[in-house]
């Protein structure tokens, strides 16, 4: 099966649908003009297509004469809240809006596998189950299409998910056993003092001072509480307080970021998070009220998964251009897929510095070399062969 040259066969289709996409980006639970041209091809393909998964989800299936194998294949469709500022023809014409992770291609890569498979629907063996999911960033929309049973009726036996990657140059793959991406938590604290005149400072507990000793400690945590050999990352993101340069606020309000690939790492984590939170300001006589924020689990990929895509990957790219490795603090709401399902999340390079295309995600000039496209879906292809074909 030559999926490489049928994936360049379709490379024009495939840019016009991201460009189409890029240039009417959607935000999470909002892609309502993204799921309706989803929808209309999966059923011009003769797919059986259910619609408003999650609000605004698409989900297609694609049943083969012989019973077998269920795959599932993921594909994101929403957009970051950034301003554009790429001067392309199909640049964002929704202000404050754009496509700046790729989703844009992932749809498009969707499409073209909901193209060749429809192809071959009489060589199936089981079911192909093509699910484009809304909400990705910082939304948990795959958590909200599994509550609405979009693992069940059939319940996939395989999960594979891409992800253009512009760390990495165009006509690489990387496929990773075991964790690729972090557990993400978000914490807010809210620190409580005494305020006053900012000339009389000893007549206030001072917020902001403990603030600033709570971002210097938090700062032990990885370097003290977590091994050399593991890995844990401690933001703060934010820290708001005090409206005027003569007071001292009564509050201050902080947040951030927790990743963690370990399950016991993460768990030393959250108990250190809240203990030097809280002991820090009890050392300074002020209260901490600490909120902590489950978002998502780190992306687990199966080992048997992973060699399935390592092959169809080397079969496209070669294998001098297949590598295992890569793992990032990023996050992704497919770990929940994932953590139920057995499967594969692997990097599509797709970054060109020579044209400029090498901005890094959620940039305003983030933009990749549409040569990744059809090498993306003959990876895809190949690996859904294995399973269905």
């Amino acid at each position: 099966m030559d999926f490489k040259s049928q994936a360049e066969s379709l490379r024009e289709q495939l840019v016009a649908w991201r460009r189409d996409f890029h240039a009417h980006p959607e935000i999470g639970f909002q892609e309502h003009r993204s799921a309706g041209i989803i929808a209309e091809q999966l059923r011009e393909l003769g797919y059986q297509v259910q619609t408003g998964v999650a609000h605004t989800g698409v989900v297609g299936l694609l049943e083969g004469k012989q019973p077998g194998t269920v795959v599932m294949a993921r594909f994101d469709m929403d957009a970051l809240p950034i301003a554009e500022e790429n001067e392309t023809d199909y640049v964002s014409q929704n202000p404050g809006v754009m496509h700046g992770c790729g989703h844009d291609g992932h749809m498009a890569i969707g499409l073209g596998v909901a193209a060749l498979m429809a192809q071959r629907r009489d060589e199936i063996a089981g079911t192909l189950k093509l699910v484009f999911q809304p909400g990705e960033e910082g939304m948990n929309g795959a958590e909200v299409m599994m509550r609405e049973g979009v693992l069940e009726k059939p319940r996939p036996d395989v999960v594979l998910v891409t992800h253009v990657w512009n760390d990495a140059p165009v006509g690489t793959i990387d496929a990773t056993p075991g964790a690729v991406m972090a557990a993400a938590e978000r914490w807010h604290c809210a620190i409580r003092g005494k305020g006053g005149h900012g000339a009389q400072p000893q007549r206030t507990v001072d917020p902001i001072v403990v603030a600033a000793q709570v971002v210097v400690a938090l700062q032990t945590i990885v370097s003290r509480n977590v091994g050399p050999l593991e890995t844990a990352v401690v933001t703060v993101g934010q820290i708001r307080g005090g409206d005027a340069f003569n007071v001292i606020p009564s509050q201050v309000q902080m947040e951030g970021t927790i990743r963690t690939y370990d399950p016991q790492v993460r768990e030393t984590v959250l108990r250190r998070v809240r203990e030097v939170i809280e002991g820090v300001a009890a050392a300074c006589g002020a209260e901490a009220e600490l909120k902590i924020t489950p978002l998502t689990p780190a992306v687990v990929n199966d080992a048997e998964a992973v060699k399935v895509v390592r092959a169809a990957a080397r079969a496209v790219v070669g294998p001098e251009n297949v590598f295992s490795g890569k793992q990032t603090m990023g996050s992704e709401d497919a770990a929940f897929f994932l953590r139920e399902v057995p499967g594969c999340y692997f990097f599509l390079g797709s970054a060109n510095a020579e044209r400029g295309l090498d901005a890094p995600h959620h940039n305003p000039r983030f933009d990749f070399d549409e040569g990744a496209l059809p090498l993306g879906l003959a990876v895809m292809m190949n690996a859904l062969g294995h399973y269905l074909l």
